[in-house]
């Protein structure tokens, strides 16, 4: 049993963010019942190539970007824009523990499904709210998505290699980062609702917005500014406090470096034959080599390139100097530690086959997470859920079905 078996969730979400905060949930236990809209269901299930392969080797058509953010649900199809569809969602809501959406701000309330409705007859419901913006100010009827959230929000103005130098210019990180950070924020949120629920009995409403939390985790780079008054700019892989701490070409490639303290840049000079560099006074201290950046990394440049990656790592781990290699996924799954810590994992796939997928990396010492149900075919359980949540018997559901209000 996980730490939260007994809650159930009822997700209203698509994309990323919401589906990946629900995930999350389903991983500690809770019941999670997706609500997919029968026209084609979530977004991502359109997304690809690459699709899921099934034993024969041919596509069955489930794309990996799916099957990536929704392990642990039950897909339920179900029309909002009917009548009757409406209202088995807000039975299913008055019967769970928590909601969790990400449609455009109003929209719910235009279907009766608000939290102040729902709150009147469920006081105990987590509601939780998710779009680009939040729920109030100049932006808030706003669409928007990760990539311009990143650009907006100031992210991409500290990524990509520094002005000045070849290939200059802001990039957009490599996975949707603020729509994943707002799934964790999601997460933590609701979980801080149902702890506070135990003492008071009531539920409550979350309102995050994507923007918010792209401002909120850029964490020392908001200080860095906010107590200079300085915009930081961008280091490409290098680190705005702390030198050395960046990727470095290698005889055979590059290597990643990352001395954070002073002890350790000792440590890095008697392991790379560069001792008098310890000994700088400019080179002491943290701060000494923030200050001298531009003096002091083309001569770790200089010695690093005189041998392989292997060697450095080799030699550096020895010294207890943090380093690493910079793997492409194939070599990220490959890693010993990666394989010992079991992170990939596998899951039987109602298509035959097996789907393979990525653990949370949490580990409990007790309620240890189970992976028992894989990402769930569009609509694969809408009449399992409608019996058994709301009691409907074989002539109710097939009279929902006829009219079209679930698939």
């Amino acid at each position: 049993m996980g730490p939260l078996t007994g809650i159930r969730v009822l997700d209203l979400t698509r994309v990323l963010a919401g589906p990946w905060a629900t995930q999350l949930l389903a991983d500690f236990g809770a019941e999670v019942i997706k609500i997919e809209r029968p026209d084609g269901g979530d977004d991502t299930r359109q997304w690809g190539p690459p699709y899921l392969a099934g034993p024969d080797g041919k596509s069955t058509g489930e794309a990996a970007y799916y099957l990536s953010t929704n392990r642990g649900k039950r897909s339920v199809c179900i029309d909002l824009a009917h009548a009757e569809g409406r209202r088995m969602v807000r039975e299913l809501a008055l019967r769970s523990d928590v909601l969790m959406e990400n449609f455009k701000v109003g929209t719910l309330a235009r279907y009766g499904l608000s939290h102040e409705e729902l709150r009147s007859t469920h006081p105990a419901l987590v509601y939780c709210s998710i779009s680009a913006f939040g729920q109030d100010g100049p932006e808030a009827n706003h669409p928007g998505y990760d990539a311009m959230i990143q650009a907006m929000g100031g992210l991409m103005s500290i990524t990509g290699v520094a002005d000045g130098e070849p290939g200059a210019g802001p990039q957009k990180v490599g996975v949707a980062v603020a729509d994943l950070m707002t799934g964790m924020y999601a997460t933590t949120a609701v979980l801080g609702a149902l702890f506070e629920r135990q003492r008071s009995g009531e539920g409550q409403y979350i309102d995050l917005a994507l923007l918010d939390t792209q401002v909120g985790w850029l964490a020392n780079q908001n200080l860095n500014y906010l107590v200079t008054g300085r915009a930081p700019r961008r280091h490409g892989t290098a680190h705005p406090n702390i030198v050395p701490y960046q990727a470095f070409a290698t005889s055979d490639g590059f290597m990643m470096l990352a001395v954070g303290n002073d002890r350790q840049f000792a440590s890095l000079c008697g392991a790379a034959g560069c001792a008098h560099l310890a000994a700088d006074s400019r080179f002491a201290t943290n701060s000494g080599r923030v200050a001298h950046r531009q003096e002091l990394v083309p001569q770790i440049a200089s010695v690093l390139r005189g041998r392989s990656t292997g060697e450095w790592l080799a030699a550096l781990n020895a010294a207890q100097v943090p380093c690493g290699p910079i793997n492409d996924l194939a070599a990220v799954f490959a890693e010993p530690q990666v394989i010992h810590r079991g992170m990939r994992i596998e899951q039987p796939h109602p298509l035959g086959g097996r789907v393979p997928g990525v653990k949370n990396p949490v580990n409990y010492s007790r309620t240890t997470l189970q992976y028992d149900r894989p990402p769930p075919l569009l609509g694969e359980h809408t009449d399992e859920v409608l019996r058994e949540v709301l009691g409907l018997g074989e002539e109710q559901l097939a009279a929902l079905h006829a009219s079209g209000a679930v698939r």
